[in-house]
Parts: structure tokens; C-alpha cells; sequence
């Protein structure tokens, strides 16, 4: 569950004209609340026309075309159409001093032209080479899909027969390091197990990075499928033994995790849900919604309307095929939204949007998906944790679902002021997420690494 605001813009250009240049690379902090967010605005020029990118280093996100830009009299003008979002300033010498809109609110944002970029928030938990363990780039396939996957097989440098762990990443394209907003929790894990003796496959998402495939035509099984491929894979290395190897998923990597432990073939040694989802998918996600938007002051009424909308989206998508909607998207809003709301740019752009990723097959394979038959079949060792400010699995309800439902042995852990990240936070927030340095509690990595080596070392 691990969807974040990503910056998506068209291409288009202006016609402009100004006796200044400003043609080049300007970098600057959108300071959004509790989210500085660092950006990179490149500008062309050609004959008069303007052009642009965008990068948001944070989000992993380079070259992103500008929609429509122009700049006259010093003034800069840039437009995210997509999003509602736009942006206005002033040039003066080498600095531009200006304002981003979206969604109805103001941020402020000063550019200036340096080389270097814009200052990245500290990670200090990112780990640096030279590692003192062996370190990998290995290649997988999963035979099922035509596809082969790419990651890193991390081992310590002395002894063998060493316990592995598959790091499974939670819902959207993730790389091995499942990297958002500057952080690489999946680095950081498997740097603390790995140097703790226990061996680690990362991989990239199908289609991310360096792994074939294509992530937006997957759904939960095909993600699963690719996890067993791992899993196939670690079996066939000396270095590992075959019986001491398990699962760690983190968000819908949990509930992977789960799927994979309830067959008996794969003869999981254990497996590790770090906030999975154990309650069904739709009710999951409607109390995620709700619990978002009560903790960002959302008023009531706008809650309950936004469940309405929601709700007539799913039965839309469930009533007419992809193609249909597509094709009919202004109709169909016409149709759901409020008088007050039809004629709101804004409100339009954001439920096409809600709309398109609701479609998508990830996000309907979630829907539909009850993880009860799954937990009643998992006989291995589980170890489920959460954090008490989670907002997006929250973790009482889905650690009380996988107490009750799991015969195996179960060990829960809930952890206090941790969010869904599992850093120490304030409210829990998605837009906390960037601005807290921690990447992973070192206390629930602590916990993870001697639960593991109980459970291989004292069978």
C-alpha cells in the first residue's frame, strides 16, 4: 500500500520571449507542510519556444515533460494539467522566486541555478560500500511468465549453509531497495540481516529496474508467481541451505507472503508479515481512505462523499469494460458527481485519476481478494508486526485477523509511534514519510534478524 503523489505531466509547448536567459538546469524545495520535497526544473529553448522536464529525485523520477511553459518579462509560468497544478515566479539574476499551486493549495518555491541540485534529506541509515559480506547481482526466471527478474543475493563472507530471507515489496512499482522519497528500506534491511549472518534476496518489481515483464498489466497472483520464482532460485545456490530459507513482505508483500506460505510445496521455514493485510481488500482499503483523510482534518461531510464516489467508481468498473469507461470518462462523471462538482476542473482531474487506479489490475486484485482461506492453511512459523500509527494496514485489526485465523506458530508485535514505514513518527502520514530521516525502526530489524535465527538455528 504504498501508492504515493508522484508528479505526472504532458508534453506541450509555449511560445515565450524575454531578453533574459533563462534556458537550464533550476533546483528547489517544494516546502509542502511536514514534506520538503527537492526538485529540478531543466529548460529549453528552440526558436523562441520553450520547453521543460522535471525531476524529482526523492520519488525516483527524472525527465518529466512539462506540460506548457512560458516565460516573458521575467515572469515563469508552468502548468501540470494532469494534476491542476501550476507554478508562477519571478527571475531575478540567478534565482526564481515563486509559488506552486495544486489542488487548491499554495506552496512556496524558490528556484536558483546551481549545479550541484538541490540538498536530499539525510538517510543515515543507507548503508556504504565497501560491505563487509559478499554482495551479488543475480538473475532469475520465472518460467510461468516468460520473464526474468533481476536483483541482488546478499551472504556473509564466512561459513555456509546460511538462512536466506526473500524481501517481497509492498503494491506499486518498486525496485529491490523498495525505494520512495529517498529512503531504501529493503537496502537498509537486508544490510542489518546480512551482516546479522543471514542471507538476503532483493529483486526489482516485473518491469522495474532491471527485471523483464510489465508491471502495469500484473495482479496479485502474477506478483506471487514471481515470488515463487525467488524462491526457486534460492534453492538452487550452495551457499544457502534448501530447509532454512523464508519470507519477508512488507504491505501487500505481507499478503504475499501469507499466499505463499498457505501452499504447502514451497515449503516455507518462515515467513515475516510486516503490516500484510489479513482482512479482505475492499474493506481494507475503505478504512485506509478513512483513516487518511480523518488524520489530514478531512470534514466529515467530504469523507462521506468521497466513499460515495468511490463506491459508484467500483460499480462502474465492475459494470462496464475498460475500453467503455475510457472512452466515456466526462459522460460518466457527469453522471456521479455533485452539480457543485461538475463543473470543477480540479475535482475532475482527481476523479479520472481515482478512477485509472482503480482499474488497474493490481488494484482490482486487491479488491477482490479475502486472505482468510490463505491464513488457515499456514502450518510454518509467522511473525506479523505493525506499527501503531499505520494508517495504511491498520495494525490491530489485521495482527488480531492473523491471531486468530493462523494454526501455525504465530508471534505478533505491534510497535508504538511507528508508521506504516515502520519509522518513529508524528501522525502517521503519507506526506510524513520524506521528511522523517529514519528509514526503518533499528529496534523492529533487531527483532526481525533474532526471531529469524531462533526459528532456523534451534529447529
Amino acid at each position: 500500500m504504498k501508492r504515493l503523489i508522484a508528479i505526472t505531466i504532458g508534453i506541450s509547448m509555449a511560445i515565450g520571449g524575454s531578453a533574459q536567459d533563462i534556458r537550464g538546469s533550476w533546483n528547489g524545495v517544494l516546502n509542502a507542510g511536514s514534506v520538503n520535497l527537492p526538485l529540478v526544473l531543466h529548460i529549453d529553448e528552440k526558436e523562441g519556444v520553450y520547453s521543460a522536464t522535471m525531476d524529482s529525485p526523492l520519488q525516483g523520477a527524472k525527465g518529466i515533460p512539462v506540460s506548457t511553459i512560458t516565460f516573458e518579462h521575467a515572469k515563469l509560468s508552468f502548468a501540470i494539467a494532469k494534476l491542476g497544478a501550476t507554478y508562477e515566479g519571478v527571475m531575478q539574476s540567478d534565482s526564481i522566486a515563486g509559488t506552486f499551486k495544486q489542488n487548491g493549495m499554495s506552496f512556496p518555491l524558490n528556484l536558483s541555478r546551481t549545479k550541484e541540485g538541490p540538498a536530499l534529506l539525510a538517510r543515515p541509515q543507507d548503508p556504504k560500500p565497501p560491505y563487509p559480506y559478499n554482495a551479488e547481482e543475480v538473475q532469475f526466471e520465472n518460467k510461468e511468465a516468460g520473464i526474468t527478474l533481476a536483483g541482488t543475493l546478499t551472504y556473509p563472507r564466512e561459513g555456509k549453509d546460511f538462512p536466506v530471507a526473500i524481501l517481497v515489496t509492498g503494491s506499486g512499482a518498486q525496485n529491490r531497495n523498495e525505494e520512495l522519497l529517498g529512503h531504501k528500506p529493503f537496502l537498509v534491511l537486508s544490510d542489518y540481516l546480512t551482516r546479522n549472518g543471514i542471507a538476503v534476496l532483493r529483486y526489482d518489481d516485473r518491469g522495474v529496474g532491471e527485471s523483464g515483464g510489465k508491471y502495469a498489466t500484473a495482479n496479485l497472483d502474477n506478483f506471487t508467481s514471481d515470488a515463487a520464482s525467488a524462491i526457486s532460485y534460492v534453492k538452487t545456490r550452495k551457499e544457502i541451505n534448501p530447509k532454512k530459507f523464508g519470507i519477508i513482505g512488507h504491505s501487500e508483500g505481507g499478503t504475499i507472503a501469507f499466499m505463499l506460505a498457505s501452499e504447502k510445496k514451497h515449503n516455507l521455514g518462515f515467513i515475516v508479515s510486516m503490516a500484510g493485510m489479513a482482512i479482505p481488500g475492499d474493506s481494507l482499503l475503505q478504512m485506509q481512505r478513512y483513516l487518511i483523510a480523518k488524520a489530514s482534518g478531512v470534514p466529515d461531510e467530504m469523507i462521506a462523499l468521497n466513499e460515495t464516489l468511490m463506491t459508484s467508481f467500483s460499480q462502474m468498473i465492475d459494470k462496464h469494460p475498460a475500453d467503455y469507461i475510457q472512452q466515456n470518462m466526462d459522460q460518466i462523471l457527469d453522471e456521479v458527481l455533485p452539480e457543485s462538482l461538475r463543473g470543477n476542473a480540479t475535482a475532475r482531474t482527481q476523479c479520472k485519476g481515482a478512477i485509472k487506479q482503480l482499474m488497474s489490475p493490481e488494484i482490482q486484485s486487491l479488491l477482490k481478494y479475502n486472505p482468510a482461506e490463505a491464513l488457515k492453511k499456514i502450518q510454518c512459523p509467522v511473525l506479523a508486526l505493525g506499527g501503531e500509527k499505520d494508517l495504511q494496514v491498520p495494525a490491530d485489526i489485521n495482527l488480531d485477523r492473523v491471531k486468530a485465523l493462523v494454526k501455525g506458530p504465530v508471534t505478533i508485535k505491534k510497535y508504538p509511534g511507528l508508521n506504516h514505514l515502520f519509522q518513529h513518527c508524528t501522525t502517521g502520514l503519507i506526506n510524513e514519510y520524506g521528511s522523517i530521516e529514519e528509514t526503518i525502526a533499528p529496534e523492529v530489524m533487531k527483532d526481525i534478524s533474532i526471531w529469524i535465527k531462533e526459528r532456523v538455528y534451534n529447529k
